[in-house]
């Protein structure tokens, strides 16, 4: 078996041991350090760095960088809390929000949400949000017949489009652009029986956004409301 070199970076202090390649990100986590995240996937092998959660500083660099796209260098000296960080963070948070529509008592996440977890951590009242770009509802996708994609609390995170590539189908990908950006869905029967023994777009979306069919809560939306 091939040995896996370790080398040794400080993060907040800690001396902390990650095999040589790692990301930032991933080598703070398991060392118990938090570093807030949405749209990171340990597997995959180009990170998407879309959220913008995970800045950090670096010893030596002029200006943050995300955690989840910086690998490890021995030596390294990383900072994960600053005023300019929890600044960044804040920023970025409140503009993913911007896409999100908190139906939370209509939601598949209820009790065990990411997105809560992460307000609470930066200190952010969901009801203060600056940022609303999306100004109408939109209608929900309902053409997969085994989940339900709602647009209105999508955060394009990526994730559900990382893991169907990722499972050989590539049926759920991005369309359009800019604030118009929504994911789709293109199916076919194959693909909709392999998507029936999978569901992982269910299970990785942080967002409650990709609803299994027999959810309980489904809501339909009214398009004609405005948000």
């Amino acid at each position: 078996m091939e040995k896996v070199e370790e080398i040794t970076i400080k993060i907040d202090g800690i001396s902390v041991s990650a095999k040589k390649g790692e990301k930032i990100l991933w080598a703070a986590l398991d060392a118990g350090i938090n570093i807030p995240n949405l749209c990171a996937v340990r597997e995959a092998k180009i990170p998407f760095g879309s959220c913008r959660l995970c800045f950090v500083e670096i010893e030596g660099r002029t200006g943050p960088v995300t955690a989840c796209t910086e690998p490890v260098k021995e030596g390294m000296v990383v900072r994960t809390d600053s005023d300019r960080i929890s600044r960044l963070r804040r920023t970025a948070f409140e503009l993913i929000m911007a896409y999100h529509q908190m139906e939370c008592r209509n939601c598949i996440n209820r009790g065990k949400c990411e997105l809560l977890k992460i307000a609470r951590d930066l200190g952010i009242k969901l009801k203060s949000l600056r940022f609303r770009k999306r100004q109408k509802v939109l209608p929900l996708d309902e053409t997969n017949p085994f989940f339900i994609y709602d647009p209105n609390k999508c955060i394009l995170c990526g994730k559900c489009v990382w893991v169907c590539h990722e499972k050989g189908e590539g049926k759920i990908d991005f369309a359009f652009r800019g604030i118009d950006t929504i994911i789709t869905y293109k199916g076919d029967v194959l693909s909709e029986q392999k998507c029936a023994l999978s569901g992982e777009c269910i299970k990785i979306c942080p967002a409650g956004a990709m609803i299994p069919r027999n959810f309980s809560l489904i809501k339909k939306v009214d398009t004609k409301n405005e948000m």
